[in-house]
């Protein structure tokens, strides 16, 4: 059973997500927070699979308590999916960098935001649906180029060749799917290639793969140079 915590101001958008979550044989909603404080508080008593994690909210903000919660050691397991009202919002890209394991427009289809959250769960990427690579070279765009690594990632300059590639590919959006048919090989190899990228570099999840390969310069849609 996947436990959901949901963390909206708005009392209907939780009723929503909570009556559409609670009808799923493997998803529950274990709790609910009308503010970021709230989200934070609630999630380090119940430590849920995902929290649903809307980025306007009064007291403190999602972005905050995406940080706070990606920090915390004790919850190392738990994945913060960010929900935004624009595909556009300019705090997206930066939920990334704060540990969000990805994020989804409000209306999304409720069949796309199920999906996401066993994605989540399954420690990949979650960037939604449909507008995945626009929206991160959007984001990118705006961006300015890179000066430093991260907080808390290792440099680039560690991963092989192959896993460089592979961290570009996974950059531009790609699925291991899509990467295994861009290389010609299996997708366990390049599930491999992935995860060893990820332990070399000190990476939280896929999501923060892709922040890397942005901030480090593989990846510059927007820049120049």
């Amino acid at each position: 059973m996947i436990r959901v915590l949901l963390a909206d101001d708005q009392l209907l958008v939780r009723a929503g997500f909570r009556a559409l979550l609670d009808l799923q044989d493997d998803l529950t909603v274990v709790g609910e927070a009308g503010d970021g404080e709230a989200a934070v508080r609630l999630t380090r008593e119940i430590v849920p699979d995902v929290v649903l994690m809307d980025i306007r909210m009064p007291r403190m903000d999602g972005l905050e308590a995406t940080r706070r919660i990606a920090e915390d050691p004790a919850l190392s397991s738990v994945r913060v999916v960010v929900l935004t009202t624009f595909e556009l919002d300019e705090y997206v890209f930066e939920a990334l960098r704060s540990g969000a394991a990805g994020f989804l427009v409000k209306d999304t289809e409720p069949a796309d935001l199920l999906r996401a959250i066993r994605v989540a769960v399954a420690g990949d990427a979650l960037l939604s649906p449909g507008v995945t690579r626009r929206l991160i070279g959007e984001f990118a765009a705006r961006s300015k180029a890179p000066e430093a690594v991260p907080e808390g990632l290792s440099d680039i300059s560690m991963l092989t060749e192959r896993e460089r590639e592979v961290l570009a590919l996974v950059g531009m959006g790609l699925s291991n799917e899509e990467i295994a048919r861009r290389l010609v090989v299996s997708p366990l190899t390049a599930k491999t290639h992935v995860s060893r990228a990820m332990v070399k570099l000190g990476a939280r999840d896929r999501a923060q793969l892709v922040v890397l390969a942005y901030e480090s310069g593989l990846v510059r849609p927007g820049w120049l140079g």
